[in-house]
């Protein structure tokens, strides 16, 4: 067999790091962000260059290389920090469409919220919260409910919190949520107009088919709670 004298070697410079979910190693890992030198060897010596390729991103563990949208994937610690904030967030706004007189209600929210990991969550935080929520975007002002359920600042807030974290739970995991807020919303009786508009704005925000959310509700009510 001949020996191999010139080939194209890549020299790799490290341009980032930081930490991602390994797809390859399956949890949370470091990585190193990478970009690479074509040169043309001689002799093992680089004589002239071959273009650049890359960036990739390198498992500080396994060794294995992905491209750079690997990063998009939040580790399992961010995760579950959306999760949490989701549920939080899905609570707060079907209790500031709903109101916050019911113990019921309050009750049934706080274990939503503790279930989810938030595990000091009282009556009172989500009282002051939801308060502090009305006197922002007006409700309990004395205008319709109705008309100020899914006003432009509580419907903004519910997509920027739900929507980057719909692309990462499975559908089974974004019903849930909706539910959540469903189970909120029934503890005191029947859906309201406004804690249906919110739920409709929670189901849409989280990618669900308008139908899927109708469905989804309408069983909830259904449901002995």
């Amino acid at each position: 067999m001949k020996p191999v004298f010139c080939g194209i070697r890549t020299v790799w410079d490290t341009v980032g790091d930081g930490a991602f979910f390994c797809p390859g190693c399956g949890g949370d890992r470091n990585y190193r962000r990478l970009t690479g030198r074509r040169r043309l060897t001689v002799l093992g010596i680089p004589l002239a260059r071959r273009g650049e390729t890359g960036p990739v991103v390198e498992c500080a563990a396994c060794r294995a290389r992905f491209a750079p949208d690997a990063l998009d994937h939040p580790t399992t610690t961010r995760f579950s920090s959306m999760l949490r904030e989701a549920v939080h967030t899905v609570t707060l706004a079907v209790l500031a469409a709903g109101g916050t007189t019911s113990r019921t209600v309050l009750d049934t929210a706080v274990g939503v919220v503790r279930d989810a990991g938030l595990d000091d969550c009282t009556q009172e935080q989500l009282y002051t919260v939801v308060e502090v929520l009305a006197a922002d975007t007006g409700y309990g002002s004395g205008a319709d409910p109705a008309a100020e359920a899914c006003g432009a600042t509580l419907a903004i807030e519910l997509h920027e919190v739900l929507a980057p974290l719909a692309p990462h739970l499975a559908v089974p995991g974004r019903e849930s949520v909706l539910l959540q807020g469903a189970r909120i919303a029934l503890a005191d009786g029947p859906y309201g107009h406004a804690e249906r508009e919110v739920l409709t704005v929670v189901g849409s925000a989280l990618d669900l088919p308008a139908e899927d959310t109708a469905r989804l509700l309408a069983a909830a009510a259904r449901t002995p709670s």
